[in-house]
């Protein structure tokens, strides 16, 4: 890299900034764009207070959900907006495969039981769109169920708006060289392994497939009232704050709230 200026011998001059040049591997130049992206997401985090108690003021419900390829990093995206609000407000959705009962009923119901109340945010890590992409592509569902999840799923989110919730929908995109390393690092990280499903097993096998239905519900589910934001998120750090800055723009929350 080119010569340290004083100003980022300052940033690194700092506990962020020593603890990323001692990261291994080292490389000053990696280690000022964590700093960068660390001042920046603090900056960030103070807004989604900021989003966070004006929704409660104004008994505002909001909704949050997050879709993409397995390993686009939905959940660390969703780990750097929620570490700093209150927790009493918000909650993370990750619903489990349907069980038995839940299969008999109306595929949305599930989900409509996790909607937020007065004041609150709800973070979907995958949401309903599994029947779009997920579902279809592994054989989890029939055709004849699919079709009905994309005739219904429009008019689903227009009651939703209709009935005053606010929803955001962000798709995290990576390409396919790049879910293969995210991958090989989950399988060798002890502690990221139960990360692994079946599912992830065969998301590289199933590439073309997942991106055909990928962009079937685009072309239906990218509405006017209701549109889609695809994050570029092959570099984590740039997509999360790209994510929080879509989220901020998204609600017209008032910025002189105090905090």
């Amino acid at each position: 890299m080119e010569k340290l200026t004083q100003k980022d011998v300052d940033k690194l001059n700092t506990n962020r900034g020593l603890k990323a040049v001692l990261s291994k591997p080292f490389n000053l130049e990696r280690a000022l764009r964590y700093v960068d992206y660390e001042r920046k997401l603090k900056k960030l985090q103070v807004e989604l207070i900021r989003l966070q108690t004006w929704a409660i003021n104004n008994n505002e419900r909001i909704i949050v959900l997050f879709e993409g390829r397995d390993a686009a990093g939905k959940g660390g995206a969703i780990r750097r907006i929620t570490e700093r609000i209150n927790p009493r407000h918000m909650r993370i959705v990750a619903l489990p495969k349907p069980n038995e009962d839940q299969k008999s009923q109306w595929y949305f119901q599930r989900y409509v039981e996790q909607f937020p109340k007065a004041g609150e945010i709800v973070f979907f890590d995958r949401s309903w769109y599994n029947r779009a992409v997920v579902e279809p592509v592994n054989g989890f569902c029939t055709q004849e169920q699919y079709q009905i999840f994309m005739n219904q799923v429009n008019d689903f989110e227009r009651m939703i708006l209709e009935s005053g919730i606010r929803l955001v929908k962000i798709y995290m995109s990576i390409n396919k060289k790049e879910q293969a390393k995210r991958f090989r690092d989950i399988k060798n990280n002890p502690l990221k392994q139960w990360k692994m499903t079946p599912v992830d097993m065969r998301a590289q096998e199933l590439w073309d497939d997942y991106t055909e239905y990928k962009r079937a519900m685009f072309s239906k589910t990218n509405t006017k009232i209701s549109p889609w934001k695809v994050i570029r998120a092959n570099r984590k750090t740039i997509a999360r704050i790209n994510v929080i800055n879509h989220i901020l723009k998204s609600i017209p929350y008032d910025k002189n709230t105090e905090v």
